[in-house]
């Protein structure tokens, strides 16, 4: 049976975590998300996402966003490199905009692997 879930594993929790990553200084933007991720030993990539209520100010806007994030990165779970990634959130959006969402997206977790296949072979 194929499990749809989300499991604890995959999430960055804890501010340390997130301030590792922060601090790494790798960073991917667009126009809607900044990406920033730090290579893993775990063997699989974590999520944390960061929504600001200054920018969005209804709490369940800012949960729409997370769980929209949360949902295409577990789509391209499989196919991501083993990193901590943490995404920030610039400019809000909402069901107009996934298309040009999904497409960075999609762009960020393609570049992230790029890298680490560079980091990997020892070009970089």
């Amino acid at each position: 049976m194929i499990r749809y879930g989300f499991p604890a594993r995959f999430k960055l929790k804890k501010t340390d975590e997130f301030s590792s990553v922060f601090g790494f200084r790798r960073r991917i933007t667009g126009a809607f998300l900044a990406v920033h991720y730090m290579q893993s030993n775990l063997g699989y990539p974590r999520l944390g996402i960061v929504v600001g209520k200054k920018l969005v100010r209804r709490a369940h806007d800012r949960n729409y966003i997370k769980r929209v994030l949360r949902e295409m990165f577990r789509l391209r779970s499989q196919d991501c490199a083993p990193v901590d990634m943490v995404i920030r959130v610039h400019k809000a959006f909402g069901p107009a905009d996934f298309i040009q969402l999904e497409s960075e997206f999609a762009g960020a977790m393609d570049r992230i692997l790029q890298n680490a296949r560079k980091t990997a072979h020892g070009v970089q």
